[in-house]
């Protein structure tokens, strides 16, 4: 889909730091940075949401989860991971290609959603990449 933001990070039209990549999944830090760590994976061909996502996808997919937050288990030494999803604008999906965030956690207080208002400023992109290495020669 040539209007969807992740397409065009897949396509390498908009920048992304990198964390892992294959042949059918890509994750990379949001630029958000909720928490530090905070990485995107997402399937490379398009689908919208959870109940579009084949099931062979999905299995791929959740195969790699695992190995890329035992790397950021690894790089950030957090006290534990949330994995989030939100399917349909209603449950608060802001781009309409399926996605999962690995959120670590470093003993905030509250629910992962009150993290999503808590970080305003956008993080240095040349610490990002740094992160980015660790996490890929921890992956290896």
């Amino acid at each position: 889909m040539t209007d969807c933001i992740f397409c065009k990070i897949i396509a390498g039209d908009i920048p992304s730091v990198k964390v892992y990549e294959d042949d059918d999944i890509l994750a990379f830090f949001d630029i958000s940075q909720v928490t530090k760590g905070h990485t995107l994976v997402i399937p490379k061909n398009h689908h919208e949401n959870v109940f579009e996502l084949p099931e062979d996808v999905a299995a791929t997919l959740f195969a790699t989860v695992p190995k890329i937050a035992s790397a950021l288990r690894t790089t950030f030494e957090p006290t534990g991971l949330n994995i989030l999803n939100n399917n349909g604008e209603t449950a608060g999906q802001s781009v309409f290609h399926y996605h999962l965030h690995l959120l670590p956690r470093y003993e905030e207080t509250g629910l992962y959603g009150s993290l999503w208002n808590e970080t305003e400023e956008t993080p240095d992109l040349d610490v990002l990449k740094e992160y980015a290495t660790k996490i890929v020669n921890s992956l290896s």
